[in-house]
């Protein structure tokens, strides 16, 4: 079987894996992941930015070449082998059910007036200090992490699936971790996590595209998404954030951004689709959540396309070796 159609199956059965069963509460690949390289930044750490470099390289190259192997390990099996480990890559990697479980976890409890709960509740789902946020903030915080992680947790991974196959598809979520981990720009990190910060910008230009688009696609305004991204999307501190957030908040008729508090650190950004938006509702929750969903499944056949371009490439090429030296 071609890996078009390996990557098509084995991609489709992962995120329905992952949208039947989600994320396991135990022995979660990226939780093992994580503990791996934190050992190695306890092993690595200096206020260096080469240092940095070198933990990025071992833990994201780590994580590529295992998928490699494990591609290679099937590649003489049937195709069913194959499909089999595409789809547990997939599944592994994703996260876009329990995504959206969290934040609809937090709306619950917004909904029904249980504004400490919310506040407990959103760590997992972002990096805001919960204590500072009012109802409305903590609905605007979930808006823009769920539209966030669309990208980062799942469109991301299958764009270089795509590319890539298995070592592209865990060789990105290693490299998204490692931004979550070190990325941030904290004392300790500022100069270490520089080399996981640029990483995660590169290898996520495409997905954050990606998503931005089917956002587009999906939302209930699509002139509306256009309009913010445009206008706001280079206004966001992340060349990746900032399209995406933009064009859920067009697609979505809301504001995002504006000022933000982490960890006792205030910033002030600029406020995406402010012409032309409200502020976040309750309610706006579950209708960002149904159009991460919709963004999903528009990306997949985004990029199942783009694998079958990439084999029709591929296979032209070769034809046209042997004809030439055929020829020859």
């Amino acid at each position: 079987m071609r890996a078009d159609r390996v990557f098509a199956y084995g991609a489709t059965a992962g995120l329905i894996g992952d949208r039947i069963l989600g994320d396991p509460r135990r022995g979660h690949p990226v939780a093992a992941f994580g503990k791996t390289a934190a050992a190695v930044e306890r092993a690595l750490w200096g206020d260096s930015r080469a240092r940095g470099a070198v933990h990025a390289l071992v833990c994201a190259g780590g994580a590529a070449a295992i998928g490699a192997l494990g591609a290679r390990a099937v590649r003489s099996r049937p195709a069913a082998a194959r499909i089999a480990l595409t789809a547990a890559a997939t599944w592994a990697v994703v996260g876009g059910t329990s995504l959206g479980r969290e934040a609809r976890a937090i709306g619950g409890a917004l909904a029904a007036g249980d504004t400490e709960v919310a506040r407990e509740r959103l760590p997992h789902l972002c990096g805001r200090d919960p204590q500072a946020l009012d109802e409305q903030q903590i609905a605007r915080a979930v808006v823009e992490s769920v539209a966030e992680n669309t990208s980062d947790a799942v469109v991301g991974a299958l764009v270089w699936g795509a590319l890539a196959g298995v070592p592209g598809l865990l060789g990105f979520r290693a490299v998204n971790t490692l931004d979550a981990m070190v990325g941030h720009k904290s004392p300790r990190h500022l100069r270490y996590g520089w080399a996981s910060a640029r990483l995660d910008d590169v290898a996520g230009w495409p997905g954050a595209r990606l998503t931005a688009l089917a956002a587009v696609l999906a939302g209930p305004d699509r002139w509306g998404a256009v309009r913010a991204w445009r206008a706001d999307a280079a206004a966001h501190p992340s060349p990746n954030a900032g399209p995406v957030e933009a064009s859920f908040a067009g697609a979505l008729g809301v504001r995002l951004g504006g000022t933000l508090a982490y960890a006792g650190r205030v910033e002030h950004r600029a406020v995406l689709n402010g012409a032309a938006g409200r502020p976040v509702e309750v309610a706006d929750i579950e209708r960002a959540v149904r159009l991460s969903r919709r963004v999903t499944w528009i990306s997949l056949g985004a990029c199942v396309s783009l694998r079958f371009l990439l084999s029709q490439c591929t296979s032209g090429r070769r034809t046209s070796g042997r004809t030439t030296k055929g020829r020859a």
